[in-house]
């Protein structure tokens, strides 16, 4: 019987002058920059802690996580809070972008394998790169983005924290 390949909905976001995509169904909601409550001991692209109607949700700062300068604070600048799979479970985090673009429809034919040369992130966080309006959107493998033991790490701060 032959696959069925269906086209997947991708929310895209700019990061610098770079724009990226997370498959929509793992995006829970977008929030407006709001007070982000620092962290002690963690490493420089985890931004903190917001409170989410009562859930302490970790914020990581996407363009230091890529190696890029730290996001400037601007009108535009949201979090993406999306879903991650850890170890069989899901965790909840929020992703700092510079602005959210729109949702974009794909085909498996559309989208390509990730190069290994020409951008500053690690490409074992690519799923592939689209083309869309004659740019490409590199699309992010939200569960490999950020690693376990980083999540690890956060979580047990969270916990010493009795947050």
């Amino acid at each position: 019987m032959a696959e069925v390949l269906q086209a997947t909905q991708y929310l895209t976001f700019t990061l610098a002058d770079e724009v990226f995509a997370v498959d929509v169904a793992r995006v829970r909601e977008i929030l407006e920059i709001s007070t982000i409550t620092k962290v002690p001991q963690t490493p420089a692209f985890m931004q903190g802690v917001i409170n989410l109607r009562g859930s302490v949700v970790p914020v990581i700062d996407m363009r230091l996580k890529f190696g890029m300068a730290e996001t400037e604070r601007t009108v535009n600048t949201c979090i993406i809070v999306v879903e991650v799979m850890m170890d069989g479970e899901t965790s909840v985090l929020g992703a700092l972008a510079d602005s959210v673009q729109e949702v974009i429809e794909m085909e498996p034919s559309q989208i390509e394998a990730a190069p290994h040369i020409g951008t500053h992130i690690k490409t074992e966080f690519l799923k592939g790169m689209g083309k869309q309006n004659e740019r490409f959107v590199m699309i992010l493998d939200i569960d490999k983005v950020f690693s376990l033991a980083e999540l690890v790490a956060v979580q047990e701060q969270d916990a010493m924290a009795g947050l």
